[in-house]
């Protein structure tokens, strides 16, 4: 899923100061799963918003909504008429969102609550971490199911390189070497041999060397 974090309350409030009237706009998906914009989040940020305007002697109207997903037209239906009556939404989506939000009504300003990191895992209670790279040319048939684009600190598709030293990244002692996780999990899995199959340099055309992507099913777009 994608990962995000709020910004800071300093920040949000410094990118709200030129308006009075906002949607607090939370999402329902990937960012309420991480704990970063769902509804829960948008209540406690609209009413520190508003505390510290009170405080500061302000008039500023906040409006709270969440809907399912801000990334799919049909969703933002249900806020058409809301966002009509407002200066500006602050999202709190991944970009994607809030990119969503600003092609859907281009008439009002969109702001960014977030602060997206990561196409990533929850590997414990309040832990993700990184797992894709999303680089539209996987190769995980080969490596373990473990991605050497979004694990590996240098992106290396034939690996480990030499500065992997007791399984660990010379990056930093706290992330561990890709590439001898890769190792490991072929070897439990008998198939080592899947790295004899050198890879040829990537090509990044798959995924940002061309510009923004698009994908499209036409067999999709005839429904």
């Amino acid at each position: 899923m994608i990962i995000a974090e709020q910004k800071s309350l300093d920040e949000i409030r410094e990118m709200i100061a030129p308006y009075k009237k906002l949607l607090v706009l939370g999402c329902g998906t990937c960012v309420t799963v991480c704990f970063a914009g769902g509804e829960k989040e948008v209540e406690v940020l609209a009413s520190a918003l508003r505390l510290a305007d009170r405080i500061d002697g302000g008039e500023k109207v906040l409006e709270e909504k969440t809907i399912k997903r801000q990334c799919d037209p049909e969703y933002l239906e249900e806020i058409r008429e809301k966002v009509k009556e407002v200066d500006a939404v602050l999202s709190l989506a991944c970009g994607v969102g809030v990119g969503s939000i600003a092609d859907e009504f281009p008439s009002v300003k969109v702001l960014p609550g977030l602060n997206t990191l990561m196409f990533g895992r929850n590997v414990e209670a309040g832990v993700w971490a990184e797992r894709c790279g999303g680089c539209g040319n996987c190769v995980l048939h080969l490596t373990g199911g473990i991605c050497p684009i979004a694990r590996c600190s240098k992106s290396m598709l034939n690996g480990p390189c030499g500065g992997s030293q007791y399984g660990k990244c010379e990056v930093s002692p706290n992330i561990d070497c890709a590439w001898q996780l890769i190792i490991d999990h072929l070897d439990t899995l008998g198939e080592i041999d899947n790295l004899e199959k050198i890879q040829p340099p990537k090509d990044w055309r798959t995924a940002y060397g061309s510009g923004p992507r698009t994908v499209i099913r036409e067999d999709l777009k005839k429904l």
